[in-house]
């Protein structure tokens, strides 16, 4: 039998193969990964943001590092495939994976609590989270008003449950929870201090204030408190003193748009420092959120 010959490996079979490597990768990458929220889930290089915070997440799930000489605190995880991205990212920077030893948690939705079962298993971190969405969080999504029977996480074993006003403290670092409820019941804004250009600046990191597709503000059955809640935490956000602005959306703050000038510029102003975004951002979210609980009246 003749045997058939394969043509020879030029460059463009080299490009092509490699074209098809990358395609898989960003297919693992995506792997339980709703589809509507791919768009929110490529590849984005890893930087430091200011002082001892530095992102680690995606395109648009923005995810936190927080550095100190005692071990790391990581403020959501995203999404399950994407851990080795996550992963890859922290060393890119010059850290350990495994140094880190506390997992915050901003709010129960699966895009940033997906991977708390797979970070806790292969660093030993202690998760925290709000008291309202520990059982979320414990029983891989359940019970959550939005997307119940919608999506669902393996369940992670929550270490410590919080309360308003709480503080973790690792190395020197101390973040303040504010739970500031009506995205999920147990949204948190994580709040702490980092020192750059030989000034002390508040940062906030703000956990989404946005009233999801479907759900109504009066006459919520799943969560009948959801306008209150809502309200409160406005008065909470309005109150925070604010220079670095950032949110577990890069959409949020801006965050492409910012790293790109970091990057350009690094000797001039950091461009995440930006107490007047905050407060924009906060007043648009207000008057859209009063705008349809008046439409629902």
């Amino acid at each position: 039998m003749q045997r058939s010959r394969l043509p020879p490996i030029g460059p463009g079979w080299l490009v092509a193969l490699a074209l098809a490597a990358a395609a898989a990768a960003g297919c693992a990458a995506q792997a339980g990964v709703p589809r509507r929220m791919r768009d929110w889930n490529r590849d984005y290089p890893p930087f430091t943001v200011i002082d001892n915070i530095h992102h680690v997440g995606s395109n648009d799930i923005a995810i936190f590092l927080i550095t100190t000489p005692a071990g790391h605190i990581l403020l959501d995880s995203g999404f399950e495939a994407s851990v080795p991205r996550l992963r890859a990212n922290v060393e890119k920077l010059g850290f350990r994976f495994a140094d880190i030893k506390i997992l915050l948690t901003s709010h129960a939705h699966i895009d940033h609590v997906q991977a708390h079962a797979a970070v806790r298993r292969v660093t030993g971190a202690e998760v925290v989270v709000a008291r309202a969405d520990a059982p979320v969080i414990e029983s891989g999504g359940r019970g959550e008003p939005v997307f119940d029977g919608v999506y669902s996480w393996p369940p992670c074993t929550v270490d410590r449950v919080i309360d308003d006003g709480a503080t973790v403290t690792l190395g020197g670092t101390t973040l303040t929870a504010r739970v500031t409820p009506g995205h999920t019941r147990g949204a948190t804004t994580w709040t702490t201090v980092v020192r750059a250009g030989g000034r002390m600046l508040n940062v906030v990191f703000f956990p989404s204030a946005n009233v999801n597709e479907g759900v109504r503000l009066i006459g919520n059955p799943r969560y009948p408190e959801i306008a209150d809640d809502f309200r409160r935490s406005y008065g909470i956000w309005k109150a925070l003193p604010c220079d670095v602005f950032l949110a577990d959306h890069g959409h949020f703050f801006a965050m492409e748009d910012k790293a790109d000038a970091l990057r350009a510029h690094p000797a001039a102003a950091n461009p995440f420092i930006d107490p007047d975004g905050y407060r924009a951002f906060i007043a648009q979210a207000e008057q859209r959120f009063d705008r349809q609980l008046a439409h629902e009246r």
